[in-house]
């Protein structure tokens, strides 16, 4: 694997997927990261299903960029398809980028859909991942 790759597993390994899962992709462009993705393809051993899957999913990714729409949406049309407790990771361009999202638009998205922010942190050269989760209760 060329040191790219490796740091595209590694990266993956990061988001805590595991073999045999299923994971949902929404808003797939031309500038995703195809290491990342490539990279979580390997380590699930699966492809990424798309948003017109319509089995049960381990976990979501999504890109998302400020003129993408509304995140809300997005979360939402995840959340149909996943597993109780299923991570859902929102991919958005890092700050000085062209579509980058503010951290407190993703924060209130995830509130009016019911999930809660718990992590960010870098995912690749251009890429920000923040993790959202449902809210557990008395939490």
């Amino acid at each position: 694997m060329s040191s790219t790759a490796d740091d595209a597993a590694t990266q993956a390994a990061r988001l805590g997927f595991v073999a045999g899962q299923v994971v949902q992709e929404l808003g797939y462009d031309d500038d995703v990261d195809d290491d990342l993705r490539t990279g979580l393809e390997t380590l699930t051993g699966n492809e990424l299903v798309d948003e017109d899957y319509d089995d049960v999913t381990d976990g979501a990714v999504i890109w998302f960029r400020d003129d993408d729409g509304d995140l809300t949406d997005f979360l939402v049309d995840a959340m149909t398809v996943l597993d109780d407790n299923g991570p859902i990771w929102v991919f958005s361009p890092k700050a000085g980028r062209p579509g980058h999202v503010k951290h407190s638009d993703i924060e209130e998205a995830a509130t009016t859909s019911g999930l809660h922010a718990m992590t960010t942190f870098s995912i690749g050269p251009d890429w920000s991942a923040t993790r959202l989760s449902t809210r557990g209760r008395g939490k």
